[in-house]
């Protein structure tokens, strides 16, 4: 600590002896520290109710107060959000049950008398380092965790609105998860999610990518190694498993595992101990296990790939993650975020997106999803010379809407018209959260149209399309039509969608 770090910090003398008072206010006032003195418990107590003080040096025997009960006093503060002091106790011969009840009571160090002044100098030099590193692992766990609050992930579509609120009640829980989706659609994200807004949030919180690590080296990066265990073990070394102990393991991309580390995690997962190469005896471990994958866990299993059991252990709760152009209101929430942060990390001050831009990254279907919205978003804002995102700052594959082939798709699946009819009506659906009044307004439809469909779609046997159940085939509070609906058909032209097809050509939004 240098002296500008000492001439900031307060210190506080509790000492009823005026002549050893003096002597230690003199002396840590030399070192650079600023000094309060007490003449005794009550009026420490006081002092260190005022706020401000960092540190306590106290004796214990005081004639209005004992120092340990004073002790006891202040390391229960009032505000629990205010970390009390740490406090040095002076203590008389030497006496072991006393020093045992200080530190049991929360001092930080005993020092006995008579005693050197150097000796309380490098003492409360000690204590302060120890404070000021609790205060910054404090200070860093809110930083990493602050992304990851609730409030914070954006996405205000009906379909993330139902990420939102599974996630949260998942939290408090200590179940594994399983979280799907297309690459970039933000997985770890809502790992982490469930992990900082948890009670395990204190705690370690490792992400592993199952594919980035070869497989000869991913057994003993998580569950750890002997020395000895293998000819460059020189040491013993624990592994991901052991690092996250009673807290998260995010195992991403985990259809990649080998067969043979499925066997060895399901192990994990039911006896809840690992066993690290040469080890002689497994290790109990209390870790919440999620994980993530972008490919088809089914059918991984129909074609031998993937353990069914080791697939029920994880997905005890699986969260699915909708790709960007199912959620298309919230591109614009998003590429606002992502230029705020750009912005902040580059220095250049560009405060939006023209129309022109916006219409463009409305009407491309992001294959790519967040992450590659994240990335134009980056790339813009390094070629932008104004103070606004205009069209040429953005990709040329973004620009010309080079979309998916997706009748090519339903080609090479041989799907029929009418599959293909069903199939969109269903991700239309999904994509509205089952509201059957926005779907129909989207897909053009009059609502009573879209219910005959879907009444149909259910009576057709072996239908894979028809995912969304009709409780009944009248309206419902919540999806009650317009008044003009219930003795008319909506005329076409009057069916809007919720984010129109715009013409990049034009100026303005429609």
């Amino acid at each position: 600590m240098d002296k500008s770090e000492r001439a900031r910090t307060q210190l506080l003398i509790v000492e009823d002896d005026a002549a050893m008072r003096e002597l230690l206010t003199e002396s840590l006032v030399e070192e650079g520290y600023r000094v309060d003195v007490a003449a005794g418990g009550r009026a420490g107590i006081e002092r260190v109710r005022q706020g401000g003080v960092e540190l306590v040096v106290t004796d214990v025997k005081m004639p209005d107060m004992d120092g340990l009960d004073m002790l006891a006093e202040i390391r229960s503060p009032v505000d629990a959000s205010a970390a009390p002091p740490h406090v040095i106790v002076i203590t008389a011969f030497g006496s072991i049950e006393t020093a045992k009840r200080a530190l049991k009571l929360g001092a930080h160090d005993y020092i006995t008398k008579p005693f050197e002044i150097d000796d309380l100098v490098v003492a409360v030099e000690k204590a302060l380092d120890e404070r000021n590193l609790r205060s910054e692992v404090a200070r860093l766990r809110k930083e990493v965790a602050r992304p990851y609050r609730f409030e914070n992930i954006i996405g205000k579509s009906a379909p993330m609105q139902d990420v939102f609120a599974l996630i949260r009640r998942l939290s408090s829980s200590a179940v594994n998860v399983l979280i799907t989706g297309e690459s970039g659609t933000g997985k770890e994200l809502v790992a982490r999610a469930l992990h900082f807004n948890s009670p395990r949030a204190k705690r370690t919180f490792v992400a592993v990518n199952c594919a980035a690590i070869p497989d000869t080296l991913l057994e003993s990066e998580l569950f750890g190694y002997k020395r000895g265990a293998f000819t460059d073990a020189r040491t013993d070394r624990p592994g991901m498993f052991v690092e996250a102990d009673g807290g998260t393991i995010f195992l991403d991309e985990i259809g990649d595992l080998t067969p043979a580390l499925q066997a060895k995690l399901l192990r994990v997962l039911q006896e809840r101990e690992i066993r690290p190469l040469g080890a002689a005896r497994p290790e109990k471990v209390d870790v919440r296990v999620l994980s993530a994958t972008n490919r088809d866990l089914a059918q991984r299993m129909s074609e031998g790939a993937f353990r069914e059991d080791l697939f029920y252990r994880l997905n005890v709760i699986e969260v699915v993650l909708p790709p960007l152009r199912d959620r298309a209101e919230d591109v614009l929430p998003l590429a606002d975020h992502f230029l705020q942060e750009a912005e902040k990390r580059t220095g250049k001050r560009i405060h939006a997106f023209t129309q022109a831009a916006l219409k463009i990254l409305l009407g491309y279907p992001w294959p790519g999803n967040v992450r590659e919205l994240e990335n134009v978003v980056e790339r813009a804002v390094a070629l932008a010379e104004g103070d606004q995102i205009g069209p040429d700052d953005l990709p040329p594959q973004v620009r010309e809407r080079r979309s998916p082939d997706v009748l090519a798709g339903a080609l090479a699946r041989g799907l029929t018209l009418s599959e293909l009819e069903r199939e969109y009506i269903n991700r239309v659906l999904q994509a509205e959260g089952g509201n059957k009044t926005r779907a129909a307004a989207r897909l053009g439809l009059d609502r009573k149209t879209l219910y005959r469909k879907l009444e149909e779609y259910q009576r057709a046997p072996g239908d894979p399309t028809a995912e969304i159940p009709l409780e009944n085939s009248g309206p419902h509070e919540l999806d009650e039509p317009p008044a003009h609906e219930r003795t008319a058909e909506i005329p076409r032209a009057e069916a809007t969608m919720p984010i129109p097809r715009v013409d990049p050509s034009s100026d303005d939004l429609e």
